[in-house]
């Protein structure tokens, strides 16, 4: 009965060393120098020490007061590091943009009011580890237009 116990013990801490080494987006905006709020360039970091966030498919999700069930955007002009194809190496970053502005168009007139109102959520579906069978869904946010800060960014 000890041994079974103990064999439990054993396999739950691996499974759970296992999934704490995962590879996790994290992101960060450029600052808004001119023109719309929501033309940022976003970076997106694997934060894993061990394992590559393969393929990874990001979407911008957009929540403001007054309107419900706002599309969920894919981001666009996605770009890896040179020499990675479709994959972010532990610690490598990436790049993207939300085209909200293009989606969005007609249904939210003001882009900085609607900007300075709402929250930005983003969810990133991507690869199991060793497996393309697999995969995982992370979604990070919300994130809010800082206008405090010069120049003005997209923080948590």
């Amino acid at each position: 009965m000890v041994f079974a116990f103990a064999a439990i013990v054993l396999v739950g801490a691996l499974a759970f060393g296992a999934w704490s080494l995962r590879p996790i987006p994290e992101y960060t905006s450029e600052g808004v120098e001119a023109g719309s709020p929501f033309d940022v360039v976003f970076h997106v970091k694997n934060t894993s020490d061990w394992f590559p966030l393969s393929h990874p498919k990001i979407s911008c999700i957009l929540t403001y007061a007054g309107q419900q069930n706002l599309p969920s955007v894919p981001a666009s002009d996605v770009t890896f590091p040179s020499g990675s194809s479709f994959q972010l190496e532990p610690g490598q970053s990436g790049t993207f943009k939300c085209p909200l502005r293009t989606a969005l168009r007609g249904i939210l007139p003001d882009e900085l009011g609607t900007a300075l109102r709402s929250e930005l959520f983003f969810r990133a579906t991507y690869d199991l580890p060793f497996t393309s069978s697999w995969h995982l869904t992370d979604g990070r946010g919300p994130f809010v237009l800082n206008a405090k800060v010069l120049p003005p960014r997209w923080m948590r």
